[in-house]
């Protein structure tokens, strides 16, 4: 059985365009009602990483599951087909992914933490309590975020070093 990784992407595009993909996927998910099968867009060909449980949110966001990882490759073809960019969330915490993909001007920046970030913190049993630099946390959620939230950082200042650019 699969572990299930959960997905949220934020299309980046005009109104028109958005309804468009949300449609389709609005589409995909009636099927999947009725077919118990994963879903991929008409226009995609390959024969995995399938769409899982898609729902799409009041904040104009797609949620969906897919098998053990992300699916990052096939959200860059949707992105291309619309041409549009995107962000997409992914987290499968029992495989240790958790990370977040950029794409935009045809660039996918796809970051996730590493066996090293998740060793970072650890949970006290006694009182379901993780430990993190110091302090102390009722979730490992807020914890997660903020590792990735600086290894994005790190890696724009990174890229901005190779770049001569001034960092402030």
């Amino acid at each position: 059985m699969a572990n299930w990784c959960n997905n949220v992407v934020w299309f980046k595009a005009d109104p028109i365009t958005l309804q468009s993909i949300k449609k389709m996927f609005l589409q995909m998910a009636k099927k999947q009602l009725k077919t118990t099968c994963g879903q991929l867009p008409p226009f995609i060909e390959e024969d995995k990483d399938w769409f899982f449980n898609i729902r799409w949110e009041a904040e104009e966001a797609l949620y969906y599951d897919t098998k053990w990882s992300p699916n990052t490759e096939i959200v860059r073809h949707i992105a291309d087909h619309y041409k549009v960019a995107f962000t997409y969330d992914y987290e499968e915490l029992g495989c240790l992914v958790y990370g977040r993909a950029t794409y935009a001007d045809g660039i996918l920046t796809d970051t996730c933490l590493e066996q090293t970030d998740f060793d970072s913190f650890e949970l006290d049993e006694e009182t379901d309590t993780y430990h993190f630099e110091g302090k102390d946390y009722d979730s490992d959620w807020e914890i997660l975020e903020t590792l990735l939230e600086r290894k994005i950082e790190n890696q724009v200042n990174n890229i901005k070093i190779q770049n001569n650019e001034t960092i402030r």
